[in-house]
């Protein structure tokens, strides 16, 4: 089944879908890079490959083989009604979406995950390639987290695996460098996350990383009221301030970083003055 639907349609799909927004940020650049381009592809492509193999080799074979499994199992909310299977999967979809919203918190709050999720966000430049900048240990760590949430959620198989290329190819979007024309992009954001939003959550400030955590649907963000969308992307630093050192992100340092002693985040300020309420405001700035 991973075969039949992940290798033969997700995989070409995910493969066209990055070259594309390859070539459309590579012309049409939103954020001013502050690093050599292909230095850091050489690096967040070297990192990713034990990321990529976990991925594909542990994680979504696990999250299959339980979603299998649960169908004798019958349990989970999808496994409490009867519905036709489309009602279903729409029903899991959502709620697998919703679940990474909450791992991705977990990824910021819990000290022993922000370790390993700190390698994503210590990248100096945010890209199409800082998606796929994972350290493998967050991988494994998410095997736990969501392979508990395919069973309570009661998905089945197919709907793990249809949200699995959602889930990547929104990643590789939001994480995108591409300038999109202003209201097309504030048209997408009340359904999607887009890359103004998510350039945010990849700020130095921490009260803005601490923002904008959805994956797919940026409804969970304005629910939980961690949406922040008025923040302009010529004054967004990208990375974590107590790793500001480019020198010191390489391969080498980014793979044992998890094991060594975490820096703690400096207070990192854009020096703007004015009601903190309005920066929630539920709208995106130029």
């Amino acid at each position: 089944m991973i075969r039949s639907i992940f290798d033969v349609y997700g995989a070409p799909v995910l493969v066209i879908f990055f070259v594309l927004l390859f070539f459309l940020e590579s012309n049409y650049q939103l954020r001013k890079r502050v690093q050599g381009r292909w230095k850091r592809i050489i690096i967040n492509f070297i990192v990713s490959i034990p990321a990529f193999l976990l991925l594909r080799l542990m994680l979504i074979p696990a999250m299959v083989w339980l979603a299998v499994k649960n169908q004798s199992w019958h349990i989970g909310l999808n496994q409490l009604f009867d519905a036709a299977p489309l009602i279903e999967g729409a029903i899991a979809f959502l709620l697998l979406d919703y679940s990474n919203y909450l791992w991705h918190i977990l990824l910021h709050k819990l000290p022993v995950l922000w370790r390993f999720h700190l390698v994503h966000h210590c990248d100096l430049d945010l890209d199409i390639t800082t998606a796929f900048r994972f350290h493998f240990g967050e991988l494994v760590g998410s095997v736990l987290f969501r392979g508990a949430a395919v069973v309570l959620i009661g998905a089945s198989p197919v709907a793990v695996l249809i949200y699995e290329i959602a889930f990547e190819a929104a990643t590789q979007f939001h994480h995108s460098n591409l300038k999109m024309p202003f209201r097309l992009e504030k048209t997408l954001n009340f359904l999607v996350v887009t890359p103004r939003m998510h350039g945010i959550h990849h700020s130095v400030v921490k009260r803005e990383t601490d923002s904008n955590y959805a994956i797919v649907f940026s409804v969970w963000d304005r629910i939980h009221r961690t949406v922040r969308l008025n923040v302009p992307q010529n004054r967004i630093i990208t990375g974590v301030p107590s790793y500001a050192d480019e020198s010191e992100l390489t391969i080498g340092r980014l793979f044992k970083l998890p094991f060594t002693k975490i820096r703690p985040w400096p207070s990192v300020g854009h020096g703007a003055s004015g009601d903190e309420k309005k920066e929630n405001r539920n709208q995106l700035e130029k």
